[in-house]
């Protein structure tokens, strides 16, 4: 084993392997955990962020081939926009029940076996989709329980994900990693269009469904076998002289969400989150009916292409910025202005009268800056409260999954009533205005849930 070297404010290293970790005990002195007390050494690290990095890629395939498909949906089953807007917002519903559990389950059990199930059961339900859509004439009302349930597999995803982050990943390393899961995430939208506007070109909107269900399920298999057979699953605890300290009553959740900074992390994720489900639920059909003569691969695969060195370098970059001495909390807000300030200049320009060369850079220019989020609010849970960051996280995204479904469904009727985009745009920019002046007044990166 590497040797082993003591920094001066009392943190333990080895080498730069991510094998330790602060726990902060009930005296206010500092102990270490080691990798045999639960945290990844660097090589299993490198396989879960890989497989990680790949299941966020290919639920954001699933997620996408709802929106990919639309149009063509809406064409074959005679859907008007609202009706669009309707089913495309079932997924929000669904989404929203399990956030809570999801995070809840992964902080007590672990969040490994949580990330099989659920994926398996997604799996299903997308290559299903198409036979679904057959299966009688109701076909409106059998897409949006198609979307619902859905919403429901797929929500117990990411607070797992947070939770296993929190669990065996060190804190200098969480935003990164965290960044590279968004990446995962934009490559798999980035695909979802690519091999949509192909396959709707070439064969059916049926094929995406099957294709991405086929490799989901692969995929669980893979995992299975991999990193998850055998595995005695047992999550991280923080060590206290009361170990009741943790259980987080009814009171201490209450205390929890009294504090600032947490409340303010949530309301700052609803918008960004309700913003960012809008703008992928809908985009393809801007694209469509403002550019019919554009190649759909074009737009259904530049912005996210852009998204996927943009996410990652937003996480190097926070790092850096870390590691040369900023505060943490100043590096999330420096990160999320970016993500929903900036980015919101380039939504208020789509508003106006734009070609298609000045739309695709905008949207392009919007989703590469939104991503800067994984590196800010996004991973500001685990700062705040790392030993129930997947129930905090659950919570939050519960919030943003609710409001992605107002605004998705409310965008829907908006551009029915007033057949322009203008007043979604600014609707948009309104909310990731707001939440960004909420997280930089009160936002904060101290640890709150001790």
């Amino acid at each position: 084993m590497a040797d082993k070297h003591t920094s001066g404010d009392g943190r333990e290293d080895f080498n730069g392997s991510p094998l330790v970790v602060k726990v902060y005990a009930a005296n206010g002195l500092t102990t270490k955990r080691t990798e045999d007390q639960k945290l990844w050494p660097r090589p299993l690290a490198r396989k879960w962020i890989l497989m990680l990095f790949i299941g966020s890629c290919l639920l954001y395939c699933s997620r996408m081939a709802m929106p990919i498909c639309a149009v063509s949906m809406a064409t074959s089953f005679h859907w008007s926009k609202i009706d669009s807007g309707l089913v495309l917002g079932g997924f929000f519903w669904g989404y929203c029940f399990t956030q809570i559990l999801g995070g809840h389950v992964s902080d007590k059990v672990g969040g490994e076996r949580v990330l099989f199930i659920s994926t398996v059961s997604w799996a299903l339900i997308t290559a299903g989709t198409p036979l679904l859509a057959h299966l009688s004439s109701h076909t409106f009302a059998l897409m949006t329980m198609a979307r619902v349930l859905m919403g429901v597999l797929q929500g117990v995803f990411f607070p797992s994900l947070t939770s296993l982050c929190s669990q065996r990943m060190v804190e200098e390393e969480r935003g990164f990693v965290m960044s590279i899961m968004s990446s995962g995430s934009n490559l798999g939208i980035l695909l979802a269009g690519g091999l949509g506007s192909l396959m709707l070109d070439r064969y059916s909107w049926e094929s995406m469904f099957y294709s991405i269900g086929f490799l989901s399920g692969l995929w669980a298999l893979i995992f299975w076998l991999w990193l998850i057979k055998g595995l005695e699953v047992a999550p991280k605890r923080m060590e206290t002289s009361n170990d009741t300290q943790w259980s987080l009553s009814r009171t201490r959740w209450l205390s929890l969400f009294k504090e600032p900074p947490v409340w303010a992390m949530m309301f700052t994720h609803m918008c960004a989150a309700s913003t960012a489900y809008t703008l992928l639920s809908w985009l393809p059909t801007f694209f469509k009916e403002s550019f019919p003569d554009a190649m759909e691969s074009v737009y259904n695969i530049i912005p996210w292409l852009v998204a996927i060195p943009s996410a990652v370098a937003g996480g190097y970059i926070s790092s850096v910025l870390i590691n040369q001495g900023y505060s943490v909390g100043s590096v999330r807000k420096i990160m999320q202005f970016f993500s929903m300030g900036v980015s919101s200049v380039f939504i208020m320009l789509l508003s106006g009268a734009v070609t298609f060369n000045s739309a695709l850079i905008f949207v392009s220019a919007t989703i590469g800056l939104s991503t800067f989020s994984s590196s800010g609010v996004s991973v500001n849970v685990q700062d705040l409260c790392p030993s129930c960051a997947g129930s905090v996280y659950g919570f939050m995204n519960t919030l943003g999954a609710f409001m992605g479904l107002v605004l998705v469904s409310l965008s829907g009727y908006l551009i029915e009533v007033t057949l322009s985009w203008t007043t979604v745009f600014s609707l948009l920019a309104l909310m990731n205005v707001t939440g960004l002046g909420i997280f930089l007044i009160f936002g904060e990166a101290r640890r709150v849930d001790l």
